[in-house]
C-alpha cells in the first residue's frame, strides 16, 4: 500500500475572520507531526501558512517552504523549517510543490488559493495526475466552490465523462484517513508526473 509522506496544503496568508480557520490549520500541523508526514507549504510565516507550518514545527514534524523571491519579504518567510526553497516565479514554486508532495490539501484562503487548487483539479482532470485533493471544508467554507462546480456539470462544462475526484473533509481529524484510503491499493505509477512532463504543463 502506498503512504502519504508528504502533503502540499494551500491555504490563506491571512487568517480570515472566523477562529475556526486558524483552530483547524494548527490542528493539521498538530496531525502532520505526529503522523510523521511532512508538510510542503508556501513558505511564509503569517496567517494559515503560518499557523500550520508552525504548529508542524512545534509538534516536532518536517516541514518544506517553497517561495519565490518577491514574496519573501511580503510574507515574511518562515527562516525556522527544516527546508526553505526561494524560486525566482509563482510557476517553479507550484512544480516545485507538486513534485515534492503525495496529496494535496486546501484549507480556507483567497483567490492565489483557489487558483492552485483548482490547478490541481485541472491537471487531474486532464489526466497529468491522480495524487488525492482533498478540501478541508471548515465551517463550510468550500461550499459555494461546491455549488459552482455542480452548476458547471449542470450546464454541461464539465462532462459526465470528465469525473472530478475531489476529497471532502469537515473536520481535521478526517483528513488523513481520508488521503490514505484514497491511495490504498494504488499502483505507486498511478499517482506519479514525471519532472519533465510537470515542467510542460
Amino acid at each position: 500500500m502506498n503512504q502519504i509522506k508528504t502533503v502540499c496544503v494551500y491555504c490563506g496568508s491571512g487568517p480570515g475572520n472566523n477562529p475556526r480557520f486558524v483552530e483547524a490549520a494548527v490542528a493539521l500541523g498538530k496531525a502532520f507531526a505526529e503522523n510523521n508526514v511532512r508538510l510542503v507549504y508556501g513558505g511564509g510565516s503569517i496567517g494559515l501558512m503560518g499557523a500550520v507550518a508552525k504548529s508542524t514545527l512545534d509538534h516536532g514534524g518536517s516541514v518544506t517552504g517553497i517561495i519565490p523571491e518577491f514574496l519573501r519579504a511580503r510574507e515574511n518567510a518562515l527562516t525556522s523549517v527544516q527546508e526553505m526553497i526561494v524560486t525566482p516565479d509563482m510557476h517553479e514554486r507550484k512544480r516545485l510543490m507538486f513534485e515534492r508532495s503525495d496529496a494535496f490539501v486546501a484549507l480556507p484562503g483567497g483567490i492565489g488559493t483557489l487558483e492552485e487548487l483548482v490547478e490541481q483539479l485541472t491537471w487531474q482532470q486532464l489526466g497529468r495526475h491522480s495524487k488525492p485533493i482533498l478540501l478541508a471544508n471548515i465551517d463550510g467554507f468550500w461550499e459555494p466552490l461546491l455549488s459552482l462546480l455542480s452548476h458547471m456539470r449542470t450546464t454541461e462544462f464539465i462532462r459526465a465523462t470528465l469525473p472530478i475526484n475531489v476529497l471532502m473533509a469537515d473536520r481535521v481529524d478526517e483528513i488523513l484517513p481520508r488521503l490514505r484510503s484514497a491511495v490504498a491499493g494504488k499502483p505507486a505509477a498511478a499517482k506519479e508526473l514525471a519532472p519533465e512532463v510537470a515542467r510542460r504543463l
